[in-house]
């Protein structure tokens, strides 16, 4: 099991409202002394979203500039795009794949590529797609172009989503053949989807590790047939959830009643729009209830989140390795928490749980990489 963190420059209301004019400074800063600490105490990735136009819920649109920063300033871990959005509306595949090879080049061979077609109509329409639907034939478009553009020479497309006449996509990747492929995923359907075409899966999506199972079962059945869109297979699974480790298991759980989980939730909700809304979720600006003990007691129990003291966490992320994932990544700010203690939590961690899960030194990624086609 491997370990990474998720950057959205969350901007909750309680840390924004009446506060200096550079909040939203403030907590950019964070994100990034958060993902330094992190590099320092072993975790091997970090991956930032794409998002637009979001308020509150995520003010991280333009993550390749942030993610070329966090290459200057981090040394060992991997920088990975959680997601660049590949719908040609929103950014042309050529200006993809150029971004994702100069990371590459900046990263030193450390960045990894997510891709994702948006899940909110609010930035889906803004950017001129009116029917949620089309973005999955663009996807399907862009992504098996990728890999062309980064091949030596001229390349060129006339398709339905997008056309390139006749040029040299550069750079060109740094890792040879290019940086590692991954899709974001929610369903049944693009779990096989992702399989069969040899990428990695980010799962963005809310469950406990008994609902996660059948989805990581569908994917591990179906990589072994995969036919790879890229250069080689990425067979891996990540799972997002969150985390609250501290030496103290009743200040962990305190300080995580106190995180605005709830108001985050709605915030989803509210936002992407492009998924079935539960029953019991009501319309913004209605919130979900702020989390009680005996539900976080419940959601600890249940795997749902990693809170508590290292014991405590370690039982937890054990859950997960229990049902096949391959990396566990927490969104540590994606919540009211303080630089501070978002700090304190992801060092406890670093330093007291994940020595017990993650013993190899070397990305998963990279290992790969490195026995289905060589080089370094």
């Amino acid at each position: 099991m491997e370990f990474g963190l998720f950057n959205s420059l969350h901007m909750p209301k309680r840390v924004t409202g009446g506060g200096p004019p550079d909040t939203e400074h403030q907590r950019l800063r964070a994100e990034i002394d958060l993902v330094c600490a992190a590099d320092r105490v072993g975790f091997k990735y970090t991956w930032a979203t794409e998002h637009h136009f979001l308020e509150e819920y995520s003010h991280l649109s333009s993550n390749e500039s942030f993610l070329a920063y966090l290459a200057g300033v981090t040394e060992r871990i991997h920088l990975g795009s959680g997601i660049f959005n590949i719908t040609p509306p929103v950014n042309h595949p050529a200006r993809i794949a150029e971004r994702a090879a100069m990371l590459d080049h900046l990263s030193n061979g450390r960045f990894e590529l997510g891709m994702g077609r948006g899940s909110s109509s609010t930035e889906q329409q803004g950017f001129g797609i009116t029917d949620p639907a089309l973005t999955r034939e663009m996807f399907d478009e862009v992504v098996a172009e990728l890999p062309k553009m980064w091949r030596e020479g001229l390349y060129q497309h006339e398709g339905r989503f997008f056309s390139l006449p006749p040029r040299n996509v550069l750079p060109k990747p740094y890792t040879d053949p290019h940086p590692p492929l991954w899709v974001a995923a929610g369903n049944p359907a693009t779990f096989e989807k992702a399989a069969r075409m040899g990428l990695g899966v980010l799962c963005f999506g809310h469950g406990t590790p008994d609902e996660l199972a059948p989805l990581i079962e569908v994917y591990k059945k179906n990589i072994e047939k995969a036919e790879p869109v890229g250069g080689y297979v990425n067979n891996n699974v990540m799972v997002t959830s969150q985390m609250m480790c501290l030496p103290d298991g009743a200040r962990a759980r305190e300080t995580a009643l106190d995180m605005s989980m709830s108001r985050l939730q709605s915030l989803v909700y509210r936002y992407l729009d492009t998924f079935p809304k539960p029953k019991h979720v009501p319309d913004w600006p209605e919130l979900l209830p702020e989390v009680t003990p005996d539900l976080l007691e419940l959601a600890i129990t249940n795997g749902y989140v990693i809170v508590g003291d290292p014991e405590e966490c370690a039982r937890s992320v054990q859950s997960y390795v229990d049902i096949g994932a391959d990396q566990l990544v927490f969104g540590v700010l994606s919540s009211a928490l303080t630089r501070e203690l978002a700090i304190e939590s992801v060092e406890t961690f670093g330093r007291h749980v994940l020595p017990r899960f993650d013993t190899d030194p070397v990305h998963s990624t990279t290992r790969q990489r490195q026995a289905q086609v060589g080089g370094a």
